[in-house]
């Protein structure tokens, strides 16, 4: 009602305006009794071109006590809903970098903000690796390279992913074997470094006890299903000050989930000659019989030969 009636004022208002126009424009003298008024009437459109240009105005009438009768406009201001607050949109960017540490490694930090406590692959040079990113979507691995100049693929299982490269300057220093594998079977590499026995000094395996020129790291993230494992045994050819042979065995330790099956394996191997070769490996593992035995392989990855610097 209260849109109405200001419309009605308004209308009223235009009207008068019109007269008073008019009447300025011919006189006020009055016409003849019973002649017709010749008042030009606003057609429709200039009605509506005229109130269109009044649409912001709200005209007001004085009270009724008022001795003098105004009106007044009023400009009023149009209240325009502001568009609701967007939610700020989470960064959602992963990067990767990757830095040349000693022992021709290299240092892997990922952050992945929008993948917390997610499953990683990282492939480097034929070789993969399985991890997890933590609580906060980051990642940290040391690796040991494989090439002068190492790229890094790190990719989820939602197809998205990343790349770090490096340099690595001391990897000709370095001779290097790899075995991975997938799944659970848990196999390690055993290298007894120019005649050494078992457990003693240059029996070089993934324990912290292990003493010797070289070393093995062991990588991988147990309690994933079909989670890709590397051990890397390595050692610093270029600081060698004896020369001889390095045996290398791999042990595989026989369970009730693994006996009787097949496992499918590789190598990776990086000599003086300073190209990497890969080899398929099958594992036939013992029946069931011989469940929390260690089967050992003498023959699966070929013994290093050193000459002294």
């Amino acid at each position: 009602m209260f849109v109405v009636r200001n419309y009605v004022t308004m209308c009223g208002t235009v009207a008068c305006a019109l007269g008073i126009g008019y009447l300025m424009q011919n006189g006020t003298s009055a016409q003849p009794s019973g002649a017709q008024d010749n008042v030009p009437v606003a057609s429709t459109a200039d009605q509506a071109s005229v109130l269109a240009g009044l649409e912001s105005i709200v005209l007001t009438s004085s009270s009724p006590s008022d001795a003098i009768a105004e009106h007044t406009s009023v400009v009023s201001t149009t209240t325009r809903s502001l568009p609701a607050p967007t939610r700020t949109q989470k960064n959602c960017a992963m990067g990767a970098r990757a830095v040349a540490v000693p022992g021709a490694k290299a240092r892997l930090r990922l952050k992945a903000p929008c993948h917390l406590e997610k499953r990683v692959e990282i492939h480097h040079s034929g070789l993969t690796v399985t991890q997890m990113t933590d609580k906060n979507g980051a990642l940290n691995l040391t690796i040991p390279a494989l090439s002068e100049y190492a790229i890094f693929l790190i990719s989820f299982e939602d197809e998205t992913g990343t790349v770090a490269t490096t340099h690595v300057p001391d990897i000709a220093e370095h001779e290097r074997v790899v075995l991975q594998w997938r799944g659970e079977t848990a196999l390690q590499i055993h290298a007894l470094e120019f005649g050494a026995s078992y457990g003693g000094e240059g029996h070089i395996w993934a324990d912290t006890s292990a003493y010797g020129a070289g070393n093995v790291v062991s990588l991988g993230h147990s309690g994933l299903v079909d989670a890709q494992n590397i051990e890397v045994y390595s050692f610093p050819a270029g600081q060698a000050d004896q020369s001889g042979t390095i045996d290398l065995t791999v042990e595989a330790e026989v369970t009730e989930a693994n006996c009787g099956q097949t496992l499918s394996a590789q190598s990776l191997e990086l000599r003086a000659d300073r190209r990497l070769r890969s080899r398929d490996l099958i594992l036939n593992l013992p029946d069931c019989s011989q469940a929390g035995e260690f089967m050992v392989l003498n023959n699966l990855l070929q013994d290093l030969k050193v000459a002294a610097k």
